[in-house]
């Protein structure tokens, strides 16, 4: 995983960005290893009703580094690629961290992903080792990983998480931290090589992995420190961690800032608000989901308003209404944009006016570039709508596919977002529609072309198109548009699922609304126009 096609652009922008302060040599292992050492005495919780624990970092990070002993001992170090896939449980801070000490190329994978991303995942990767849940709520890990496992000839290593019988030749979480010797500092590597991929759903079928350095993780993580959204107080963090939000939010910046963890395995807003209180906590950040459900429950009071004091909203649509309402309970707003790709692209702080920290997405951040084009890639002036090219320190290195990668980055380094945006006079961003074919759901991306492949080989379906519909507690939701099959009965919502559910794709990704119809409307050319159908359900009430 060293040949990609974004090195030579990289390196031509490293000059400036090392100027900018942006980059330096620092890696993932060497900032969570002294974070760790620098505050031993900080909590490390999970508030779960199935795994709750309590440790301090220091324990995590003597776990993180037996691990890490663990693997080097079966000879997985620099270039090898590990994958985890674990709800926000401990078990997940020792994977991160022990993985980032060994120098191993890290795979999150998100806990509700099916056999179906899974398998896709770990072949594209060719990860030697997974360190998985045996279950968790209805899903089956192992049951799933089993169906997949003869198709991973690289797979050396399946280390359970759980109580419950083991696959043959896989080993006990537990009994894996303790076989071998500790490893004392995190080995050294280039900061230019990858240190996470991260999965993505898309215009792809597959989810897509985003390839990102030690370096370029550094800088998002300086970008993030920079906005400060999170002010000086512990955040409960249920965005999984098997995603960029959660992972930086839950395991990564909390260290960097001297702040106790804390993660959930099922966001339930009761749960979350007596946390809260217990151990005078923030939380509500990320995508509008997680405020929505906060504010929305009849526990809320104003001591939590309090406590939340200021959120940073992104990952989703951010309806102002949201914003207006935070602003009313006292709670400062700054809403930002972002991709897996280019994760932190425009922001603001709690110290700008509320007309651009709440109703705009903000404004490029320190060393990043923005430029809006038309339709024939000609820039476009304020206050015209465009599509979004970005650049900056902490863009990815490129996809594990080339040639997607050369499809969303030109020779100059420019990704072509595939968002539509506006900017004003005063150089502040607001999203406005999107190219890409992707329903955003709770701040989680879903492929609306993995839905309809798996939905085109139903009886009774003769073409399906798969849109996003507005969502008022999710933001948006699935809505499936089907045109049946002469002859046939076009199948139900219920079908739809049943259908989905063997295929193995994950539940969050499930069609929530079908609509048969007799016609798809289409361009001149045949193709079906996705925007007709978005633009028809934005026109209905938002479904609660």
């Amino acid at each position: 995983m060293t040949d990609w096609p974004l090195r030579r652009v990289a390196d031509d922008l490293a000059r400036r960005y090392r100027a900018e302060r942006m980059w330096t040599d620092d890696t993932l292992g060497r900032l969570v290893a002294d974070g760790v050492a620098r505050h031993p005495e900080l909590d490390v919780r999970v508030w779960s009703e199935v795994r709750p624990s309590r440790a301090s970092l220091g324990d995590v990070g003597r776990r993180a580094a037996s691990l890490a002993g663990a693997l080097r001992a079966r000879g997985i170090g620099p270039g090898d690629v590990v994958a985890f896939q674990l709800p926000n449980w401990a078990e997940a801070a020792v994977a991160f961290y022990g993985v980032t000490l060994t120098g191993a190329v890290l795979v999150p994978i998100v806990h509700f992903y099916g056999p179906k991303e899974v398998g896709h995942i770990l072949r594209e990767t060719s990860a030697r080792a997974i360190i998985t849940a045996d279950r968790f709520a209805r899903l089956d890990y192992l049951a799933g990983l089993e169906a997949i496992r003869p198709e991973l000839s690289a797979l050396e290593l399946v280390a359970v998480v759980g109580d419950g019988p083991l696959p043959s030749g896989a080993v006990r979480f537990d009994e894996l931290e303790v076989e071998a010797t500790p490893i004392e500092e995190p080995v050294s590597v280039d900061a230019d090589s990858p240190a996470v991929v991260g999965y993505t759903s898309g215009t792809t079928a597959n989810p897509k992995g985003v390839v990102h350095t030690h370096r370029s993780l550094v800088a998002e993580l300086r970008q993030v420190m920079g906005m400060g959204a999170q002010g000086g107080r512990p955040a409960i963090v249920g965005a999984p961690i098997g995603h960029a939000i959660g992972m930086q939010a839950g395991l990564l910046l909390p260290v960097l800032r001297g702040l106790s963890v804390h993660l959930t395995d099922v966001w339930t807003p009761s749960v979350v608000l007596g946390a809260m209180l217990e151990a005078e906590l923030t939380a509500g950040s990320g995508a509008t989901y997680f405020l929505q459900t906060l504010l929305d429950d009849s526990a809320c009071t104003p001591r939590h308003h309090e406590l939340i004091g200021q959120v940073g909203l992104g990952g989703a649509a951010v309806p102002a209404a949201v914003a207006d309402r935070a602003e009313a309970l006292g709670i400062s707003v700054v809403r930002s944009y972002g991709s897996t790709e280019h994760p932190s692209t425009t922001g603001s702080s709690h110290s700008d006016p509320y007309a651009i920290r709440a109703h705009t997405d903000g404004r490029p951040l320190p060393g990043v570039e923005l430029r809006l084009v038309d339709d024939a890639g000609r820039d476009v002036g304020p206050g015209r709508p465009g599509e979004i090219l970005s650049r900056g320190p902490d863009l990815f290195l490129g996809y594990t596919d080339a040639a997607l990668t050369a499809e969303a980055v030109d020779a100059d380094g420019w990704y072509a977002t595939g968002d539509i945006g506006v900017l004003d006079e005063h150089g502040a961003l607001t999203i406005t529609d999107r190219k890409k074919d992707v329903i955003i759901r709770g701040g989680e991306n879903v492929s609306a072309a993995e839905i309809e492949e798996l939905m085109i080989g139903m009886t009774g379906v003769a073409e399906v198109a798969v849109v996003a519909a507005p969502d008022a507690r999710l933001g948006e939701h699935a809505c499936a548009f089907v045109r049946g099959a002469l002859g046939f009965e076009a199948p139900g919502l219920d079908a739809v699922r049943r259908h989905l559910e063997v295929a193995g794709l994950a539940r969050p990704k499930w069609p929530e609304e079908l609509r048969v119809v007799d016609e798809l409307p289409r361009t001149a050319s045949g193709k079906v126009q996705k925007y007709v159908l978005r633009d028809q359900l934005r026109g209905e009430p938002a479904r609660p």
